[in-house]
């Protein structure tokens, strides 16, 4: 059949020109035809491949367009790129590869289109239509991958074994588009991810983590992640969370399973919000629940300070695998030290102890609010309103607070260089004294968050501290 409606951006035209003027065949494959098909939106990304060479192809598009955009050429990997408008266009020769045991990257040589659809990952990332004049539009599906697409499978072009083996990251991304797309992967290809998991040792930690962010950036991330402990990859990537499996039982006494209690987590926070280091903060927000999780006669099962701990936990993960260590992991960490304060405090919602949530928060006092919401999970349906309603009288009372005591972002009514000139001091553990006890009176509630009661308080303290105030 032919699909020249799929073609309609004109870049298709004169990619189609220049590939006639070097007299080679060319093709769009990849993610741009597969979500087509999917109906998905139009892509920002397409892949061309040339029988011959893709930097030559790409260096006569450059030439054949207005303002003849650079092409970067990476000769390496016998690739070129340039963009157009929005769109990103990668050029490659087709090509067959051969792979090394201990590297994902493979030895290429020139081959037909069929081989470079071999070389795919996945049966629906074979498709390809045809860009050559004379067969313009032209679907070429080698492996039938528009029956896996309508049936919502995931499946190898070969022996899975083999694909998986020779690029282990293949694995992860057929769990992504497992969730992405919401399809099933073929039982075959499961079976060869287990089988092939320890292979993922070989694989960067930074493209692993690419991975992992596509799967929370899913509307339902829980799916990516039962098919990663399922398989096994779980316990190479994320330990903590494997950790967190599983139902202890101690004279009858049981605790759920923080597992597949964190994946419902991760799948609420997803409905409410787009923030992906939110959607982290769900999914490591108890994994200090396993290294502190004892049984007490008197208490039962125990998680103390388990945000505390996993809140520490949060840097050696993120260093291990080699993700940001600055204010995105930060923030990660603030959340899951946080993420049991407001559960606290809904059940006695007092001014004092909003003001200091929002004190603490900062910021990301509404953030924190989105998790521990989305951190009810409870089935009965009594207790969902209860905690629910209680949540809400928390947002409205820190509307209240915050409108009244300004304390989000907080700077001292009164500041250090103000204590310095009243008292007539150097800098001195005394002025540390003072503003704090200014701002713990105003988190209590005794002042007004104001200059001039934080003022008289000052001269109050410093008065306690035997200090004298200089023409006051």
């Amino acid at each position: 059949m032919n699909y020249k409606q799929a073609l309609q951006h004109p870049i298709f035209q004169i990619i189609s020109q220049s590939a006639e003027e070097l007299q080679l065949d060319c093709f769009v494959i990849g993610g741009f035809v597969r979500d087509y098909f999917l109906e998905r939106g139009s892509a920002k990304d397409i892949d061309i491949v040339a029988i011959g060479s893709g930097i030559e192809l790409a260096q006569q598009v450059s030439k054949n367009l207005p303002h003849q955009p650079k092409v970067q050429v990476f000769k390496t990997y016998g690739t070129a790129m340039l963009r157009y408008d929005d769109v990103e266009i990668e050029f490659v020769g087709a090509r067959k590869e051969s792979y090394n045991e201990n590297s994902r990257n493979p030895i290429v040589e020139n081959g037909t289109l069929e081989d470079d659809q071999n070389r795919r990952d996945f049966t629906i990332n074979a498709l390809a239509l045809s860009l050559t004049k004379a067969s313009y539009g032209e679907l070429l599906d080698s492996f039938n991958g528009i029956s896996d697409l309508d049936k919502g499978i995931i499946r190898t072009p070969l022996n899975p074994n083999i694909t998986y083996s020779d690029d282990p990251l293949r694995m992860m991304r057929a769990i992504r588009f497992a969730t992405q797309l919401n399809f099933k992967i073929e039982s075959l290809s499961l079976k060869a991810i287990t089988t092939n998991k320890d292979r993922i040792k070989i694989i960067t930690k930074e493209r692993i983590v690419v991975e992992l962010n596509k799967i929370l950036e899913s509307n339902q991330p829980s799916i990516g992640f039962i098919l990663l402990e399922k398989t096994g990859l779980l316990d190479y990537i994320l330990p903590e969370l494997t950790a967190l499996k599983g139902i202890d039982e101690i004279e009858g006494q049981r605790h759920k399973d923080n597992f597949y209690h964190t994946l419902e987590v991760v799948d609420n926070i997803s409905k409410t919000t787009d923030n992906l280091w939110l959607r982290w903060s769900a999914l490591l927000h108890d994994i200090g629940k396993a290294p502190t999780k004892k049984f007490h006669k008197k208490n039962g099962w125990t998680f103390h300070a388990h945000e505390f701990v996993g809140s520490k936990m949060v840097y050696k993960l993120f260093k291990r695998l080699k993700m940001p260590l600055n204010d995105k992991m930060k923030f990660v960490q603030k959340m899951v030290l946080m993420s049991s304060r407001p559960i606290v405090l809904a059940t006695d919602v007092t001014d004092s102890a909003v003001r200091r949530l929002v004190f603490d928060a900062g910021e990301h006092v509404d953030d924190l609010m989105t998790l521990c919401e989305a951190d009810i999970t409870t089935k009965n349906p009594k207790k969902f309103k209860r905690y629910h309603n209680n949540f809400k009288k928390v947002r409205e009372k820190i509307v209240e607070v915050e409108e009244r005591d300004r304390v989000r972002d907080f700077q001292p009514p009164v500041s250090g260089e103000e204590i310095m000139k009243a008292f007539d001091l150097k800098p001195s553990k005394e002025i540390g004294i003072i503003k704090e006890a200014i701002k713990e009176a105003i988190l209590e509630g005794e002042i007004p968050n104001e200059h001039d009661a934080a003022f008289k308080l000052m001269l109050e303290k410093g008065k306690a501290l035997g200090l004298t105030a200089i023409g006051i």
